[in-house]
Order: C-alpha cells, then structure tokens, then sequence
C-alpha cells in the first residue's frame, strides 16, 4: 500500500478548519501535516448560521491554500477527500460540502462522508491511543456518555433539553460577560466565579444518566439579575453554576464506568478545554482505576484535523461517497453511524 494523505474539511458551526492527516504504511504510522483555520466570531449574541456560513466562504481558499502550504504539498499529492456532512448548522454544513464536492470532482478523489461528533472522539482516541473508553463528549451542541460497541457508538446518557457549551454561552451572553465566550484561554464563567467564593444551592437535575440544564440556567439567570451591580455575589452565581453543571456530568460518567466496566476515561468536544472539569473527571477516574485523558485545546474544539483522520480511517475501510450524493445532515445522530473500523 502507497502512503495516504487525507485532506479534511470542517464547517459544522463557528469554525471552517481545514486538516491534512499522512498515513505511512510502510511504519503503519498515521501523522498530522497541518490543521488551520478561521474561527467566526458574532459582535454580538449568538452564532447566527448565514453570518457564520458568509464568513466561511469569504475565509474557505485561504485556510486551504495555508493548510497545503503548511503540510508542503499540493492538491495533485491528496489522495481523498474527507468534510464533516453533520451535525451542524445547515447554511454553514453547506460551505464545506460543496467545498469537497467540488475538489472531488475537480481532482477525480474519495469523497469520504465523516459524521462531525465521531471525528471529534476518533480525534481523542488516536492523540492517546486509547482502544475502547468511556466517552465524555461535551460542546455547546452536544453533552452526552457514549461506548463503542457492535460497530456503532452507543449513547449512555445525554442532555435532555441544552448542552453544557450552550448553557455556559447562554448565561455569559445573557449577563453581559460575552462576546467574547473564551478569554486567554478561560470561559467567562471560570473568570466571573473566581470572583466569588461561596456556593448556592442551584437545581441539579440528573435523571438516570441523562441530564436536564435548563431550570439550572433560569435559576442562576434569575440570581444573577438580582446581582448584576454585586461582583462578589454574581461570582457566586457563577461558581455555583459552573460547580453544579460539572457535578451533574461527572455522575453520570462515574455511574456509566462503573456499569459499562471500561478502563479508560475520554473527554473530547469544545467544553473539553475546560481545566475545572478536566480536573474533576481526572480525579473521577483515577478512583476508578481507569485512565483518563482530556483532548488538548488545538483538538477540543473544532477542526479539520479531526475530519481528516476519521476520514482517513473511512478511506482505508472504503466508506466512500459520491460527490453528487454528499447530502449534508443537520441531525446526523452519532448512535446512526455505522463504523466498520470499530472492532466488536
């Protein structure tokens, strides 16, 4: 077998990313040539996909042009195709589908059709060679406990209304701390709660594994009007929110290891930067027994490194797509995705 370059495209929401993954059969080593992109941020309130989708277009030829540069090869040298079809932002899916489509064509390449949530957890398992974890997959469109098993991932548990990202951002957002969600690294709900020092009792609500944020969110929103003028007080909604949220998802990851019986511990998706948390389901998991590991910030969030490796792994198990039959999916579950690599 001849060595394999996979170029990825990512569009799914906020981010167009563009990766470069090279697969060298003769040491059976798979490296990591490049992986840019160009991140849209609103002026105010939330993503709003056309203004998201507009800003991937505009930026769409630079980040390729400088993801080639960067892995110091051309088009002639990729030997597939690989764009994240969902879930997502349908206007922003669309940018990078036709992006593919068209390289496809153009260049006579595999299209492979990688679903966005499995590229983010094949991402985290390939950086620390895990085989079979516990999976923490959390973002602000996703929060969920999966396994692998029968060739699929199967979900444990999920939120049952928003995801964490989302109620971090919605309660930034809504109390004038954000734009801009992260800075310097830190979510503005980390830097808001080290202004306090006391927590309040707030709704946690866990059901089984499954989680529900929403009366959560309304409850600290409610505190933090009241607040709003008290930096020390709106310190504490914060800590108390943040502090609250994570307990919840760290139970229901304790209760799905000790059902499922694994032995490591994967924390992937945007929320996974996050050091609070990372340091609480380290500690959850070395109580365990079980390995842990978190994906670094350049892999948490979202990027085309991760649609390139997952799609190389599509292409050496042939799960190839044609160009016009590359239909983006906005609700693309990750529990529908059969994946052929996954051993039973």
């Amino acid at each position: 077998m001849e060595n394999i370059i996979v170029l990825g495209i990512e569009s799914t929401s906020h981010t167009f990313g563009v990766g470069i993954v090279k697969y060298v059969s003769s040491i059976n080593e798979t490296r990591i040539l490049a992986n840019t992109y160009d991140k849209y941020i609103p002026e105010k309130g939330g993503i709003h996909p056309r203004e998201a989708a507009l800003h991937h277009a505009r930026v769409a030829a630079k980040v390729l042009s400088d993801a080639l540069q960067k892995a110091n090869i051309s088009m002639r040298d990729v030997s597939a195709i690989a764009v994240a079809l969902g879930p997502g932002l349908g206007p922003c899916l669309r940018v990078g589908a036709s992006l593919a489509r068209f390289l496809s064509s153009y260049y006579n390449i595999p299209l492979i059709p990688v679903n966005h949530a499995v590229a983010h957890i094949e991402i985290g398992k390939f950086l620390f060679g895990f085989k079979d974890p516990l999976i923490i997959y959390v973002s602000g469109g996703n929060t969920l406990i999966a396994i692998q098993r029968k060739k699929r991932y199967r979900i444990l548990g999920e939120t049952l209304d928003i995801p964490i990202g989302n109620l971090l951002d919605t309660f930034a957002r809504e109390i004038g701390l954000a734009p801009p969600y992260i800075v310097n690294g830190k979510h503005q709900v980390d830097i808001c709660a080290e202004w306090g020092s006391e927590f309040i009792s707030l709704p946690y609500t866990v059901k089984g594994s499954d989680l529900s944020f929403s009366g959560l969110l309304t409850a600290a929103l409610s505190l933090a009007e009241k607040y709003i003028d008290n930096k020390k007080k709106l310190g504490n909604v914060c800590l108390s929110l943040r502090e609250t949220a994570f307990n919840m998802l760290v139970e229901v990851a304790e209760r799905s290891l000790v059902l499922a019986g694994k032995k490591e511990v994967l924390l992937v998706g945007g929320v996974a930067s996050n050091k609070v948390l990372r340091k609480k389901l380290e500690l959850m998991a070395s109580l365990h027994g079980a390995k842990y590991a978190g994906t670094p910030p350049e892999y948490s969030g979202d990027n085309g490194a991760m649609i390139a490796y997952t799609g190389l792994l599509g292409y050496l198990h042939n799960v190839i797509v044609e160009p016009r039959k590359a239909f983006v999916r906005q609700r693309w579950r990750l529990d529908e995705v059969e994946l052929p690599w996954i051993q039973d």
